[in-house]
């Protein structure tokens, strides 16, 4: 019986083991049912070790078509394939106040108006103010350019598809 007792205790631990040395990590684990969103931070430190584009989501807080763009577009099965395949994608506001250093540049919110816009954003978007907009990097970080406007699934995912084309 102690035998029966102590292979037993042996066999739970060493099943333990095995499930918990195969679960992934929850930062590195991608589900097949949703985008892998990143902050800029850690897309620009995942797309040093790889060479996968980076695709930026330009959203506020009080747009109305940003908020369309997360439940209709980004829950399609075709767009987060893609998406994830392709790219990190980073999910940044528009109207954050933190300062970012990317490429060797400070940039920080600039007060206008009623809200104002953070620098970044500014210059990535090519200096205009429109919600929601995409902006696609290069492997160096170059611009391959933007997507403005809230977009169904079938034409964004042929934007982005002939924007990484060119």
């Amino acid at each position: 019986m102690k035998n029966l007792l102590l292979f037993s205790t042996i066999g739970m631990v060493l099943l333990s083991i095995t499930f918990l040395g195969f679960k992934a990590s929850p930062t590195t684990e991608i589900s097949s049912s949703e985008i892998k969103w990143y902050t800029l931070e850690e897309a620009l430190a995942a797309q040093a070790k790889n060479d996968k584009k980076i695709f930026i989501d330009m959203y506020t807080d009080w747009c109305k078509w940003c908020k369309v763009m997360d439940q209709k577009t980004f829950t399609d099965k075709e767009v987060i394939q893609y998406m994830n395949e392709n790219f990190y994608a980073v999910k940044f506001n528009a109207e954050q106040k933190e300062a970012i250093n990317f490429k060797g540049k400070r940039y920080e919110f600039i007060p206008t108006g009623r809200r104002g816009i953070h620098g970044l954003a500014f210059e990535l978007m090519e200096k205009s103010a429109s919600y929601p907009s995409f902006v696609l990097l290069d492997e160096n970080l170059n611009s391959l350019g933007s997507i403005k406007g809230y977009k169904a699934p079938v034409p964004f995912l042929s934007l982005l598809k002939h924007k990484v084309a060119m």
